[in-house]
């Protein structure tokens, strides 16, 4: 009983009278963004799916989101319409699976605990990027349902957080950091700074998706050199001078001075960055990982670290996540770790919310929703 009291606490629901009308037109912020991140749209309109039936759209409200827009929850009522809206306020990402019952529609975070909490489901809206929660789920699950997340609202704040870390390294700033703490007047550590400047050398974005192209540009405005590899197509814009298919990581590898890993995770893509990729890539390059820290073998990355093969890496994902407190990464030089946290900060959670609105009033007027994932794949 205590429980069921307090997730009616946590808990609204608005019915039926609570809106006379909802919004039929994108607001502007929406169409700037959709237009600014050229977001892709599902095939066909969602009226045209036979299981599509608005009837109870559940909505999470992840703590630090409000914040950024704080009439949100009025916003919601006016997307959903007199359609039934339950918002979780608990704070948390995923949605209390006891909100469920009923539920068609649900914008929150995607794990396999929901999918089969929600016997009803037919959409579901990941605020993440990465859909990775339910990797591994029993494909049969994401029959008859529609998915779609924000991919590219995040990529100019990871994009910066990327060239952050890339030239702390480069400059040796960690070690600067480290003798101010110290009181240190260290001009000795200059000579450490054996990078060298960024401008002329090459960069390998792997993964040339929404965050892959944002930092490849920021990258090409600095004077380097970029390529790319992606699965889809040799495809890209004007800065990137080479796009290779996925099988010719190993050889774009040789040619890169900083290699920057944008990938999702998936079946091909988990522990990708291994002893072997390190070994054949081109010595002292500096690695980043922004994408998922199951992409890359850990203990292989240290290994390269210390043997000088990898000049220094910045990493807002790892794996295991978090990382042990006596794990050697935290105190190795020329390594930069943040906790996943390159997409805070900047305009990203405001852009995800936006278009979590935007698409919330498509599904309720069963138009074409935004950025649409092929769960199998896996983006």
């Amino acid at each position: 009983m205590r429980k069921t009291m307090t997730n009616l606490a946590l808990a609204a629901t608005i019915g039926l009278t609570a809106v006379a009308t909802s919004a039929t037109e994108p607001t502007p912020e929406a169409t700037r963004v959709i237009k600014e991140h050229q977001l892709r749209e599902t095939a066909l309109p969602l009226r045209e799916h036979k299981g599509w039936r608005p009837r109870k759209v559940v909505v999470s409200l992840p703590a630090g989101f409000t914040g950024n827009t704080p009439d949100v929850e009025l916003q919601l009522k006016r997307a959903a319409g007199s359609i039934e809206l339950v918002i979780d306020r608990s704070g948390n990402w995923g949605v209390d699976p006891e909100l469920l019952q009923g539920a068609d529609a649900v914008i929150g975070i995607c794990s396999e605990r929901l999918l089969k909490a929600a016997d009803s489901l037919f959409w579901l809206h990941s605020y993440p990027v990465g859909v990775d929660g339910c990797s591994g789920a029993d494909e049969r699950l994401f029959e008859g349902k529609v998915f779609s997340n924000s991919q590219r609202l995040s990529g100019p704040t990871i994009a910066e957080h990327t060239i952050g870390m890339l030239m702390s390294i480069a400059r040796a700033l960690p070690a600067y950091h480290r003798a101010q703490l110290d009181n240190d007047w260290n001009r000795g550590i200059a000579g450490q700074e054996r990078f060298g400047e960024v401008a002329g050398k090459t960069m390998l974005v792997v993964g040339l998706g929404g965050i892959g192209t944002e930092v490849a540009q920021r990258a090409h405005g600095l004077g380097m050199r970029i390529i790319a590899t992606r699965n889809s197509s040799r495809e890209g814009p004007d800065f990137v001078d080479y796009v290779g298919l996925a099988d010719e990581l190993g050889e774009l590898s040789k040619q890169a001075h900083v290699i920057v890993n944008a990938l999702p995770l998936t079946d091909e893509t988990r522990g990708l960055f291994d002893k072997d990729f390190f070994a054949e890539a081109r010595p002292g390059a500096i690695f980043i990982s922004v994408g998922r820290g199951g992409s890359t073998v850990t203990d292989d990355l240290v290994a390269a670290l210390r043997s000088g093969q990898v000049y220094g890496a910045g990493l807002d994902v790892t794996d295991p996540e978090p990382l042990p407190d006596d794990h050697p990464l935290w105190q190795m030089d020329r390594v930069i770790i943040t906790p996943h946290v390159a997409a805070s900060g900047g305009d990203a959670r405001l852009r995800t919310m936006i278009i979590a609105l935007e698409n919330l009033r498509r599904y309720v007027a069963g138009e074409k929703l935004l950025s649409p994932v092929d769960m199998v794949r896996g983006y």
